[in-house]
């Protein structure tokens, strides 16, 4: 009997930064497990967790919104290799996580998933059918994973 062939996974590079310190943010591991479920070809992801500050700063510069969000992703090649930075608040997702009576660790994975749907090309903000696309999407990725809903 000829053994079945692995399904082989498309290659991923990716660099983690936690330069405010680790705290509650997931391990690399965890990361790369959310990072490839949410992308099924080549990959060169930086994700980065930051404080308040520079997530701050980041959001201002780049979005000119003065204050730190969740996630933002900064997409820098797509085609049949995916190249980009997410960068996630760690006070911000810790208190949303709170505030919406989620685990940490779901919340992480959710924004995670939406981050890398976004440097795919997803956007929710140019309309109803772009947003309820990508959030179908993002409940598919989040079910595989194990996770509920996040829109619930």
């Amino acid at each position: 009997m000829v053994p079945s062939a692995k399904r082989r996974q498309p290659e991923l590079s990716l660099t983690v930064q936690y330069p405010g310190g680790k705290g509650q943010a997931p391990t690399r591991p965890q990361l790369r497990r959310w990072v490839r479920a949410a992308c099924s070809k080549t990959a060169v992801v930086t994700v980065r967790i930051v404080g308040s500050a520079e997530g701050q700063r980041l959001n201002r510069d780049y979005r000119g919104r003065d204050y730190a969000t969740n996630v933002l992703s900064f997409p820098y090649e797509s085609g049949d290799r995916l190249c980009g930075d997410l960068v996630l608040c760690l006070p911000v997702v810790e208190g949303e996580a709170k505030e919406q009576g989620k685990s940490l660790e779901a919340h992480f994975a959710h924004l995670i998933v939406h981050g890398m749907l976004h440097l795919q090309g997803y956007d929710h903000e140019t309309g109803n059918a772009d947003a309820e696309r990508m959030e179908a999407v993002e409940r598919e990725i989040m079910g595989a994973l194990g996770y509920p809903d996040p829109y619930a």
